[in-house]
C-alpha cells in the first residue's frame, strides 16, 4: 500500500472519532495494554509530560514542545485531531513523521492488531509511542485524547501532569457536571509526580486537591502563581513601538553596564549577569521574530520575566494558557531540566514555526482579515466572541462569520452567546458528524442570529469573501473540523 491507501485503509477499518462520534469512542485501557506490550513498552524509554483538560491542551503541548526543543532536546509530540495531514499527530522536533513509516507501521503489524480490533486512536497512540522510541526522543509530550482516567494515553508514567481547565464538552462520556468531568481528568494524576492545575474553582478545585492528596502528588495552580502578573496585547503596529522602546531600554542600558565595567573592572561579570535578568535582548529577539511574521503579540510578565515574555499565539484564551505553561515549565526547571530565559522567549515567540501548529487564532488573509480558530465548546467560543467584540468596538470593523459544528455538542448553548450583530454563513465540515447547514441556521435564526446557508466550507468562506469588505473581518470556526477544511482547501481559496 502507499500512504493515501494506507490512510484509507485506516479511516475505514478502525473506529474514527473524529469522523463518526460515539461508535468510536472505546474508553478503558485493554486494548491499549496490549498493543503496548506487543510493541516492547516503547513509552518506558523516553520521560514523557502529559497534558489534560477541556480546552487549551492543544496549545499548552506545542507550546511547551517548542521551549523544550529551543533547548536542545529532542521532542516527541502527540496532539490531535489533525487538520490536514494525519502525520500532524506525530512529531519529533516539529517534524511529521514520514509517510513510510506510517506505511509500513500498519503492513508489518496488521496480523497483530486486525484481531484486537483497536479504535482508530489506541492504534495512532501505539504508533507514536513506537515511533518516538525508534527516534530515541529524549522527553515526549503527550495530550489526551478524550477525559483522562480510561484514556489510551494514560499507560505513560511522565514527569509532569498538566490539567488546563475545566468546561462541559464530551459530557455524553464524562459526566454532565464539570465535578464529574474533573474526576476523569483527574485520572492522569500519578502517585508522586507533579501536577499543574490551569484554572479551576469551587468543587473543581476540591477534585484537583483530593485526587492530588490521596496520590501524594504535588499540585500547583497556576492562577495562584499569577497572583498580579501583567498581561498586554499588542496588535502588529503597537509591537512595532513596543520593539523600539525595548530597544532604547536595551542601548541605555549597555551604556550604563560600560560606564560601570570602566569605574569597577573586577565587578564585571556581576554587572553582566545584572543586566542579563532583565532578558531585554531576549526580548527584541522574540518581538523580532513575531514582527517578521506580521503577527500580533500577547506580552505575559511574572516574577521571572518582570519585563514580559512574548507570545505569538494571540487569542485571548492563550493568555491563561500562557501562564499554565509558564507554571508547567518553572516545575520542569525544578526537576532538573536545563532551560535557559533564552529558550522560553525562543519557544514562545515561534512556537507555530518550531512545531507545526494551526488553528489557533491563525490569521490566512489579509483585507480582509480572515482568522481561523479550533474553539468548538461553550468555554472555548466564549473567548472568541470576547475577541470579536473588541475588534467591532475598538477597530469598528464589521464582523462576518462563517460557522459549522458537529452534531455532539452544545450547539444551542455556543449559539445563544454568539454576536447577533454579524453576518453569517453557516456551513457544514466534511465528516460524517458534521450539523446539515439547514439544520445549523433553524437553530441559529431561534437564538437570533441571520445568515445563508453554504454545503461546503469553501463555497461559505468564498461567499464572506465577496460580501466583505477589505477593512472588515472574516472569521471562520466552531469546530475544528471547519477549521480543516478551510486549510485543506488553501490554494483553492487563494489563502496563505
Amino acid at each position: 500500500m502507499d500512504y493515501q491507501n494506507t490512510l484509507k485503509y485506516l479511516y475505514e477499518s478502525v473506529p474514527m472519532f473524529q469522523q463518526v462520534g460515539k461508535e468510536a469512542y472505546k474508553p478503558g485501557l485493554e486494548t491499549t495494554q496490549k498493543l503496548d506490550e506487543y510493541f516492547g513498552h516503547p513509552h518506558q524509554q523516553f520521560k514523557t509530560i502529559h497534558i489534560a483538560g477541556t480546552n487549551g491542551k492543544g496549545s499548552c503541548s506545542h507550546t511547551i514542545a517548542a521551549v523544550l526543543q529551543s533547548a536542545g532536546y529532542r521532542v516527541g509530540l502527540f496532539t490531535s485531531p489533525h487538520l490536514v495531514d494525519f502525520r500532524e499527530r506525530i512529531r519529533v522536533n516539529g517534524e511529521m513523521a514520514p509517510e513510510e513509516y506510517v506505511v509500513d507501521f500498519v503492513e508489518k503489524h496488521r496480523p497483530f492488531f486486525e484481531p484486537l480490533q483497536p479504535s482508530f486512536f489506541e492504534l495512532t497512540t501505539a504508533m507514536a509511542f513506537r515511533y518516538f522510541a525508534d527516534r530515541k526522543v529524549d522527553v515526549a509530550v503527550i495530550e489526551v485524547g478524550m477525559g483522562g482516567r480510561l484514556d489510551c494515553t494514560n499507560i505513560i508514567r511522565p514527569d509532569l501532569c498538566v490539567i488546563t481547565n475545566i468546561g462541559l464538552d464530551h459530557t455524553q462520556y464524562l459526566g454532565g457536571t464539570l465535578e464529574k468531568i474533573a474526576e476523569e481528568k483527574a485520572g492522569i494524576i500519578k502517585e508522586g509526580v507533579p501536577v499543574v492545575i490551569g484554572r479551576a474553582r469551587g468543587a473543581v478545585k476540591k477534585v484537583f486537591s483530593a485526587k492530588a492528596e490521596e496520590m501524594n502528588a504535588p499540585i500547583t495552580y497556576a492562577k495562584q502563581t499569577a497572583a498580579g502578573n501583567d498581561v498586554a496585547i499588542y496588535s502588529y503596529s503597537e509591537l512595532q513601538k513596543e520593539r523600539n522602546s525595548f530597544y532604547e531600554m536595551t542601548r541605555q542600558g549597555l551604556e550604563m553596564l560600560k560606564t560601570l565595567q570602566d569605574k569597577h573592572r573586577k565587578n564585571e561579570k556581576s554587572l553582566e549577569k545584572l543586566l542579563s535578568t532583565f532578558n531585554l535582548d531576549n526580548a527584541l529577539r522574540a518581538m523580532d521574530r513575531i514582527l517578521d511574521k506580521r503577527k500580533s503579540a500577547i506580552k505575559l510578565s511574572n516574577n521571572h520575566f518582570q519585563d514580559g515574555i512574548f507570545l505569538e499565539l494571540t487569542g485571548l484564551y492563550q493568555v491563561e494558557n500562557g501562564f499554565t505553561i509558564l507554571t508547567a515549565l518553572d516545575e520542569l526547571v525544578k526537576m532538573g531540566y536545563h532551560i535557559s530565559p533564552k529558550n522560553y522567549f525562543e519557544g514562545f515567540s515561534n512556537v507555530c514555526e518550531l512545531t507545526g501548529l494551526m488553528g489557533r487564532w491563525q490569521k490566512v488573509y489579509s483585507y480582509p482579515d480572515i482568522i481561523c480558530d479550533t474553539g468548538h465548546n461553550v468555554d472555548g467560543i466564549k473567548y472568541i466572541c470576547k475577541q470579536l467584540e473588541a475588534i467591532r468596538a475598538n477597530d469598528g470593523k464589521k464582523i462576518h462569520i462563517v460557522f459549522g459544528m458537529v452534531n455532539d455538542k452544545d450547539i444551542s448553548g455556543v449559539l445563544k452567546i454568539l454576536p447577533k450583530d454579524a453576518t453569517y454563513y453557516f456551513t457544514k465540515a466534511s465528516v460524517k458528524r458534521a450539523l446539515p447547514e439547514n439544520e445549523l441556521q433553524e437553530l441559529a435564526q431561534k437564538a437570533g442570529l441571520k445568515g445563508n446557508t453554504y454545503p461546503t466550507v469553501v463555497e461559505a468562506v468564498q461567499a464572506a469573501k465577496k460580501d466583505c469588505p477589505p477593512k472588515d473581518f472574516i472569521f471562520v470556526g466552531g469546530s475544528s473540523f471547519i477549521v480543516a477544511d478551510l486549510l485543506a482547501n488553501r490554494d483553492t481559496l487563494d489563502l496563505y
